[in-house]
């Protein structure tokens, strides 16, 4: 068996109002518009950290696929009043900085930051259409900043 490099290129997010995700991930996360496309109802735009051109989060309505039921678009919107449906992972150099730019946006904490067992330090938070976004700190990023940090505190300087 051959080993295939595979790498991610895009994810989906359902959102109720596109023009509501949009201010949250382009001027809360900072993230470019990639693409907007289709028609009302069927209308769907792509969004992404400008430091990962070539990934990109599509935002679409719920059931935006035309084979969805209206049934199904309904269970959909259901869950994602809940926040049941969408989750995101990044990766940041600092949770804490990046949880105080989005909390002071105004969005829902779901976890303030924290240390994890692993040694990773994150946060969460829900964007407006109830998605959770998580925000996680690797462990060596942690660790160093600590060891900084003490080092600060004897006044010598960190190796």
């Amino acid at each position: 068996m051959t080993r295939t490099d595979l790498r991610l290129s895009s994810c989906t997010l359902a959102v109720h109002d596109l023009n509501e995700a949009l201010g949250f991930y382009q001027d809360v996360l900072g993230f470019e518009i990639r693409d907007d496309d289709g028609p009302e109802g069927r209308r769907w735009m792509s969004v992404g950290p400008p430091s990962q051109p070539d990934v990109q989060i599509v935002l679409e309505s719920p059931g935006a696929d035309s084979g969805v039921s209206p049934a199904d678009r309904q269970a959909i919107a259901e869950l994602m009043a809940k926040g049941l449906l969408g989750r995101l992972v990044f990766v940041t150099d600092s949770c804490d900085a990046i949880f105080e730019r989005i909390e002071a946006a105004g969005a829902e904490v779901m976890q303030e930051p924290i240390n994890q067992p692993n040694g990773a330090r994150d946060c969460a938070f829900l964007d407006p259409s109830g998605n959770m976004l998580r925000f996680t700190q690797p462990r060596q990023v942690v660790l160093t900043l600590e060891s900084r940090q003490a080092h600060a505190a004897t006044g010598r300087p960190a190796p």
